[in-house]
This record gives structure tokens, C-alpha cells and sequence, in this order.
């Protein structure tokens, strides 16, 4: 199963959304939001909270593919999340995630019984190529403990 697949089985907003797995890997997540009427907002196109909710699912999917084989002894939780609205969005919106320190680094402090943070920068962009949206997204690893 794919991280797709098993993110579209496992959280409903992504269904709801019906996100887009184009690419994942431990480096990039890309996923797309189809323009969909019933998510638009008041100028036409994609809702903040659709757009904040495909940035934070490309920077999860990055997470699970770089973290996946830590599972079994820490859990992958957003911390905190902030997001820039550069300009209009129009038709389907694609989020590109990628993880912002080595995943050996982040490994590193867990294995030293630390609780890791780390940064996932995310780019929003429309059809054009146009930057419609910027976001960070701090993650942790916390221990199973």
C-alpha cells in the first residue's frame, strides 16, 4: 500500500478533498487538490482552510515516507503550522513538501531518547506555476513511551 493509499484510508479530510499522491519520497511530497466548486471560496478558488489542509497533508506524507521505519517506537505529530497566501489560486492547486533537515540528524536525536523537531517547507502553486501559498509545518517524533 501506498502512502497515498494509506493515508486516504486512514485520514477522512483527505478523502473529503479528495487529495492527490503524485509523488512521495523521503526528500518531496507533491500532492494535488482538484478544483472542486463546492470547496471555492468567495473569488472562485480553492477555500484557505482546502489549501492549509493540502500543505499540511503534503508535509505529513514527506514525514511518513522519511519516518516510516520509526513507527514502531515514535509517533509523527504536527507541532505547529503557519501559512503565507500569495495569490489567487485558481483550478487544481499542487503542494510540494519538502523536509527541512536530514532525516539522519532527526533519527540521531531520537535515538539519544530526545524528542526531535523539524521544519517541512511547503509550496503551493496553481497550473501556471504561480507560488499561491507558502507554509512551514514543525513536526515532532515523539516517543512511544
Amino acid at each position: 500500500m501506498s502512502i497515498g493509499e494509506m493515508l486516504a484510508a486512514t485520514v477522512p479530510m483527505v478523502r473529503t478533498l479528495k487529495l492527490e499522491y503524485l509523488e512521495t519520497t523521503p526528500e518531496k511530497a507533491v500532492l494535488a487538490l482538484p478544483d472542486q466548486s463546492e470547496y471555492h471560496n468567495h473569488v472562485g478558488g480553492p477555500h484557505a482552510g482546502a489549501m492549509f489542509t493540502l500543505g499540511e497533508s503534503a508535509s505529513g506524507a514527506v514525514v511518513l515516507a522519511a519516518f516510516g521505519d520509526q513507527l514502531s517506537r515514535a509517533v509523527p505529530l504536527a507541532v505547529t503550522a503557519e501559512i503565507a497566501y500569495k495569490k489567487l489560486a485558481r483550478g487544481t492547486v499542487t503542494a510540494t513538501a519538502t523536509l527541512g533537515r536530514p532525516a539522519a540528524d532527526v533519527v540521531a536525536e531520537l535515538d539519544e531518547g530526545r524528542r526531535p523537531e523539524f521544519p517541512v517547507a511547503v509550496v503551493i502553486r496553481r497550473e501556471d506555476g504561480a507560488v499561491t501559498g507558502e507554509m512551514t509545518v514543525v513536526w515532532t517524533l515523539r516517543p512511544n513511551n
